[in-house]
């Protein structure tokens, strides 16, 4: 799944959003956070993309495969603007800020502080994005599996009562846009196996409609979260 989503996942005492698109990093939003917790020593991006460091950083990203865009005599100018895109990007507008991939923001992190060494190289290691996409791609498999158990017209209300049972499960909450608030690698990880699992249940014959796929997700429920109490997701 490809559609670009905002992640807003927690670091320490900061909130980190990334795209899923391209999997940059929002550093605007980051180092709001940093000065307004260290207004004795605020920062700017320009300063640390200013840098001579910063610059030979960049200039060893671009011989990497994947940053090669064949725009390397850009780096001989001295505005940092003109740094790739594939490594850097200014938007403007909704979700604008200056996003930088996540070598580079890592680089741009430890700059602020480097204390954040650790828990940035743990953050930018894990897989977050890539389940995020992978649930993606498992709620279409799921959906194609429904539709077997439901009519054309009931799809669009089957779909939404199953993605907020999910969520229930998951997250033991619902809420609009939760699947991209909650920026954790297990609950992204779960919520894509989940979507798999189901879609393999109805595919293979062990649930054969609809009441049968909301029994099944309320013992889920139960299971996972407070035994005592069902989904809030059913056929009125």
């Amino acid at each position: 799944m490809k559609t670009n989503q905002i992640m807003v996942r927690p670091m320490g005492d900061y909130t980190i959003t990334q795209r899923t698109n391209d999997g940059k990093f929002d550093c605007t939003n980051l180092l709001a956070q940093w000065n307004s917790a260290n207004k004795n020593n605020t920062k700017k991006i320009g300063d640390y993309l200013r840098l001579k460091e910063t610059r030979e950083f960049v200039r060893a990203l671009m011989e990497e495969p994947e940053f090669k865009d064949g725009n390397s005599h850009l780096l001989e100018k001295a505005d940092y603007k003109d740094f790739p895109k594939s490594i850097v990007v200014v938007t403007r507008g909704k979700n604008g800020g200056t996003w930088m991939t996540p070598l580079m923001f890592l680089d741009f992190a430890m700059w602020l502080n480097p204390a954040f060494k650790v828990k940035v190289l743990k953050f930018v290691q894990d897989e977050m994005i890539k389940f995020r996409n992978e649930a993606g791609d498992n709620h279409k498999e799921m959906a194609s599996a429904i539709q077997k158990i439901v009519s054309k017209d009931f799809m669009p209300v089957a779909m939404k009562k199953v993605s907020e049972a999910l969520n229930w499960i998951v997250f033991n909450q619902h809420e609009k846009m939760i699947r991209n608030k909650f920026g954790d690698e297990n609950k992204q990880r779960e919520l894509a196996q989940f979507e798999k699992k189901v879609a393999d249940l109805i595919n293979e014959g062990f649930i054969t409609n609809f009441d049968n796929l909301l029994n099944y997700l309320r013992n889920q429920y139960q299971k996972r979260n407070f035994p005592n109490i069902f989904i809030r997701v059913y056929i009125e």
